[in-house]
């Protein structure tokens, strides 16, 4: 679904730019080789994870898969969705858009190591798409997905679910 008909941008028509509490998704998707894809945004020019708001009736298993194919093109299964972290500090995860909207976000953050389809960014929201080190994120990289990366680290390391 794009911007326009979403609830977010109902909720825009009466709120204006407001800030707006958005419950979402983050997927963190590794190759074979453990890479990350990024993305790059079409609206800043930062580099970040497939992420994106939840809709009516829908869950963060669905935010997740419907996400990651709008932007990426790339299918998963929701059995596939491993959650490691919720990142929702109003410090790190507030975002002020490019025409002046501002939410705070609260995401919960999933990890996904199978994948069908074939990587393409939509055209809308992506400039780019590239599998990466995750010690080695393209650059410039969004601030909550900075904080994202090291919250996978620690799990990944035995620290359990993360949340900030």
């Amino acid at each position: 679904m794009s911007y326009t008909g979403s609830y977010i941008w109902s909720l825009r028509q009466a709120v204006g730019s407001r800030t707006l509490l958005v419950p979402g998704a983050q997927v963190l998707l590794l190759d074979g080789a453990g890479r990350g894809l990024f993305q790059q945004r079409a609206d800043t020019g930062v580099w970040e994870l497939p992420a994106g708001a939840c809709e009516e009736g829908g869950d963060f298993a669905d935010a997740a898969v419907r996400e990651l194919a709008e932007e990426t093109g790339l299918r998963v299964d929701r059995a596939d969705l491993v959650a490691f972290g919720s990142l929702s500090d109003p410090e790190v995860h507030t975002l002020t858009y490019p025409n002046g909207d501002v939410t705070h976000c609260f995401a919960l953050c999933f990890v996904a190591r199978r994948w069908s389809g074939e990587l393409v960014p939509g055209p809308d929201e992506v400039r780019r798409a590239e599998f990466r080190e995750l010690t080695d994120p393209p650059s410039p990289l969004h601030p909550p997905t900075e904080v994202v990366l090291s919250m996978f680290q620690t799990f990944r390391n035995g620290g359990g679910f993360q949340a900030r």
